[in-house]
């Protein structure tokens, strides 16, 4: 009985610092001697990697007939040179930020943007679409890599500060600076002539050289991982990878082959079978961490997820986590449905339709500015019902377009409307997951964070993807039509009529998730620093004794 109360004893001790994780940051973070000038290369480095990163799905998705026919890729098969890059890229987000907490986040980041500037060159000498998509599923990897790595680093770089809140907000701006960057590059070089499409290419790699030199310049040398036990998970590793792979894969071509495909079906079910057993066997680990009496051996490895992460703040982390799945699904198919409506519907040429995302870009910088001022003055709750609710609000203009007015009545606000989500979302999130994470699972938590953005930008264009079809068949058959496999005798009426209610559907995952934040997020409290209450790092992080901190 004594032992028996004396492990209870320990239990409950480790069990009362398990939400302590930003006292621990003193230990970890930079030197404080660091010079303003190289704390901006940090930011920068960082910022780089993300906006390359977006940059490499909208510059590609832009550039798609053009590809398809210097390279005779089948119309059915383009979509591919986005879904491998997404594929690979969010199914190993998870594997690389917890490889990366273990041995070296500017190792990992270093190597991930080496990885994309080696392919990206492939890339650009490709001669066929077979050896495009395997590249561009290698090109992901490296992002996998290189984004829960560079959160990692701000995390680690910055201690609860303003910096720490500008930092975020800045690497924040890169998703959708990048996606306008992306459509301004796509557009620009393959308006030029068929071949210059090779260029979008040749300069993500040149990016990805800036962020590997910038890495080197910038970064702190990687700390050693506080962790006791710093084993892999394998198992944990192959069942998550593994499982997403499927089901992203369903995902992206069940959309072309259709629901009721043997092997789509075959893939769905099994997917869902490693995402719950990956499940399960975490439980299992976690469960194993805290009995120390159970020695160790090959089948107790740390968890690669803690499932407990997700209950943080009385399970607001695994709302934040669920709100980012909802925003990025609606704001990526704002983005697909608006470059087609453009160029199928308008007929616009890829320029021209670069020209209309550019009050995006702009946008996004301001978004950025504003979050870093007042991310100390206002909480968490608001950014996100804000951002949520406006992103929700540009999907329902678009839903309401009509063809004939001026780009100013309708999608001038949509644009501008659209990126508050995003920027505000993920500067917001990424501030809560970094503030409660521990030091020593940084990456693993941004990598988390951004495997549910990716898994609903995934999600968001599948769903909108049925909607579109379905509405476009309805309307055709009214009219007598029925539409062919390559849907060239869609009648304009019933493809305008698609494009509204795909963009109705993009606004309900926006909003669904404002209402989750208006309900779960009220008592969340500032995240951004403030110096009247933040003079310990440690005093608002999240305890048993504070469980409302934050």
């Amino acid at each position: 009985m004594e032992h028996d109360s004396k492990q209870d004893r320990e239990l409950s001790h480790s069990r009362s610092k398990e939400f302590v994780p930003e006292k621990l940051h003193a230990d970890v973070h930079s030197p404080s001697g660091r010079s303003l000038a190289r704390s901006i290369a940090i930011v920068a480095t960082c910022t780089a990697a993300m906006l390359t990163n977006t940059a490499n799905s909208t510059s590609v998705s832009i550039s798609l007939p053009v590809i398809g026919r210097a390279l005779n890729i089948p119309q059915d098969q383009l979509q591919w040179l986005l879904s491998a890059y997404s594929l690979s890229s969010a199914c190993l987000l998870l594997f690389f930020g917890r490889l990366a907490d273990l041995y070296g986040r500017k190792k990992a980041f270093l190597i991930g943007t080496s990885w994309q500037v080696v392919f990206a060159l492939g890339i650009g000498f490709s001669k066929s679409g077979i050896t495009l998509d395997v590249l561009r599923a290698f090109q992901g990897m490296g992002a996998a890599a290189a984004i829960p790595s560079a959160l990692g680093i701000l995390a680690n770089a910055f201690p609860p500060s303003r910096a720490r809140s500008l930092a975020f907000a800045t690497f924040a701006a890169g998703a959708p600076m990048g996606g306008a960057f992306g459509n301004i590059m796509g557009g620009v070089v393959t308006q030029l002539s068929d071949e210059h499409w090779r260029s979008t290419f040749f300069l993500s790699a040149g990016l990805s050289a800036l962020c590997v030199l910038g890495g080197l310049a910038s970064f702190d040398p990687d700390t050693i991982s506080t962790e006791a036990d710093a084993r892999l998970d394998w198992i944990g590793a192959f069942l998550i990878t593994s499982g997403l792979v499927l089901v992203v894969f369903v995902l992206g071509q069940a959309p072309i082959a259709g629901w009721k495909t043997p092997y789509i079906i075959v893939c769905l079910i099994i997917g869902v079978i490693l995402v719950a057993i990956f499940v399960a066997w975490e439980h299992h680990l976690e469960k194993s961490a805290i009995a120390p009496e159970k020695p160790r051996s090959f089948w107790t490895p740390p968890p690669l997820m803690k499932l407990s992460i997700w209950s943080r703040s009385k399970g607001r982390m695994g709302v934040v986590l669920v709100i980012a799945f909802l925003n990025w699904s609606g704001f990526t198919a704002w983005v697909l449905w608006v470059q087609l409506y453009y160029q199928n519907y308008l007929g616009l040429t890829p320029v021209l339709a670069m020209v209309r995302f550019l009050p995006m870009f702009f946008m996004g910088c301001l978004c950025t500015f504003f979050v870093a001022i007042v991310v100390s003055r206002l909480p968490l709750v608001v950014f996100i019902v804000m951002g949520t609710l406006v992103t929700g609000s540009a999907c329902v203009l678009f839903a309401l377009i009509d063809p004939t007015a001026t780009y100013w009545a309708f999608a001038f606000p949509s644009t501008t409307m659209v990126v508050f989500g995003a920027d505000f979302v993920f500067a917001s999130g990424t501030l809560f997951v970094a503030k409660i994470a521990f030091p020593h699972e940084q990456s693993l938590a941004g990598g988390l964070f951004q495997t549910m953005a990716q898994l609903g930008a995934a999600v968001g264009l599948t769903v909108t993807t049925i909607v579109f079809n379905s509405v476009v068949d309805a309307q055709s058959a009214k009219l007598g039509v029925v539409v062919n496999s390559a849907g060239t005798n869609v009648p304009m009426s019933a493809e305008l009529q698609g494009y509204k209610s795909a963009q109705w559907t993009s606004a309900a995952f926006p909003f669904l998730g404002c209402l989750l934040a208006a309900i779960f997020l009220r008592k969340v409290g500032i995240i951004g620093y403030r110096k009247d209450v933040d003079q310990d790092p440690g005093e608002q992080t999240i305890t048993e004794q504070q469980p409302d901190a934050l």
